[in-house]
């Protein structure tokens, strides 16, 4: 038995443009110069108030990164719905899902820097909430790279990390995988490059969902 936890954003779905207009929005309300794209596509996978700090400049949150990370949550569904837009999954992973999910042998979850209500939304949108056994989010736990929500989804599953692959697209996801004990498989379609997910301790690092499954068992 394995325990395979999938980072979200950037990993299961698409939603860096989602993300980044909603920052973009956020930072001009609080009048704070326009973020550039690359900019939020480094933090996507932070907790959200140490993102908008990081994004500043600012080694963590303070008062204002705070009330920043609340107004980017109550404008979320509004830009989502401005744009009409839906987080789509990256090409193959549908594939992987419907491959794994059934599987008696794999227990599957998330751990992500979302909210408890973008995460179920993600699985709700896509079916697949009767995959996914446990999950961690930032409303659970400290952000990435911390290994809490590793260690916890382990816990609640009765699995040690040993047995446990975290799937990842960001260099957090990889540190929060080795702070844990759990082996770090990187994803190269996402939001970090591929120099960034080995330096940030990767055991592997796949170009296609179909690749993962020699990493899963």
């Amino acid at each position: 038995m394995k325990l395979v936890l999938f980072d979200c954003d950037g990993t299961l779905v698409d939603s860096a443009s989602l993300i980044h207009e909603t920052m973009r929005r956020t930072f001009l309300h609080f009048r704070k110069p326009e973020p550039r794209p690359e900019q939020t596509r480094a933090i996507i996978g932070l907790t959200l108030d140490i993102a908008i700090a990081r994004m500043q400049g600012k080694p963590h949150a303070d008062e204002e990164d705070v009330a920043m990370m609340a107004y980017y949550k109550s404008l979320f569904t509004t830009v989502r719905r401005d744009l009409d837009f839906r987080e789509l999954l990256f090409p193959g992973i549908g594939d992987l899902i419907g491959e794994i999910g059934p599987r008696k042998d794999l227990l599957i979850g998330a751990v992500t820097g979302k909210s408890r209500r973008g995460l179920d939304l993600i699985l709700d949108t896509h079916g697949y909430r009767r995959f996914f056994v446990v999950s961690r989010t930032a409303d659970d736990c400290p952000s990435k790279p911390h290994p809490a929500m590793v260690t916890e989804c382990c816990d609640e599953t009765g699995m040690v990390p040993a047995d446990t692959v975290v799937i990842g697209d960001a260099i957090y996801d990889m540190q929060m995988a080795k702070a844990a004990g759990a082996k770090a498989v990187g994803v190269s379609w996402g939001y970090a490059s591929v120099d960034q997910l080995w330096n940030a301790g990767a055991d592997a690092v796949v170009d296609h969902p179909g690749e993962l499954l020699a990493h899963i068992g």
